[in-house]
């Protein structure tokens, strides 16, 4: 590497510097390819980076928020739009179980889960993870909402919750493989309620 790399690699304090985030993402990436989640640590992606732990600490108060980072760098995972919120919540999960099945992100984010439960620092990231997803998927329900597709005080990050649960609870019990009909099924039953009209 030229110097002149090196430099443009430097911190740039409390501020992440763009190229020498990417190459701290980019050696997380490998490190965790190459050792899994077991062998990555903080001091293996300094080394493969040729950043500072502290800069990293400075930038990742943690292993699980760099991890996270990576996942969610990793992760491809469409938010439809189809106009119909049932259509829109079953493709996301189809999308879901699909990426976590196809890719490491399941069993890396299946880690992360089982390090928040004993891991103070590791519960913080997830929770802040999990606040965005919940926003994120919130926006489907927003979505129906403005169409008066589902009642205007509808808690759309409720709804987000009880999608996120039965993805988790499939994640962790090793039930990605679910069908579509299966599905359609818990959608459904979130959507509609499971109550005699």
């Amino acid at each position: 590497m030229s110097e002149a790399a090196d430099a443009a690699r430097k911190s740039i304090g409390a501020r992440r510097n763009p190229e020498s985030a990417e190459a701290i993402l980019g050696a997380a990436e490998a490190v965790l390819s190459e050792a899994g989640y077991s062998g990555f640590s903080i001091e293996a992606v300094a080394r493969r980076a040729r950043a500072g732990k502290p800069t990293i600490y400075r930038w990742w108060p943690s292993k699980a928020a760099l991890l996270l980072d990576v996942y969610q760098r990793q992760k491809r995972v469409d938010t439809p739009d189809t106009e119909n919120l049932e259509e829109d919540l079953v493709g996301f999960l189809k999308n879901l179980f699909s990426h976590w099945r196809e890719t490491s992100s399941g069993s890396v984010f299946k880690s992360l889960i089982a390090e928040a439960q004993s891991d103070e620092t590791a519960a913080a990231a997830l929770a802040d993870y999990a606040r965005g997803r919940r926003a994120q998927t919130g926006q489907m329900v927003e979505r129906a909402k403005a169409r008066g597709e589902v009642a205007a005080d509808v808690d759309a990050e409720l709804v987000a919750d009880l999608v996120a649960s039965f993805a988790w609870t499939h994640l962790l019990t090793n039930r990605l493989d679910e069908d579509e009909a299966t599905i359609r099924t818990a959608v459904r039953y979130v959507v509609r309620g499971i109550a005699l009209a």
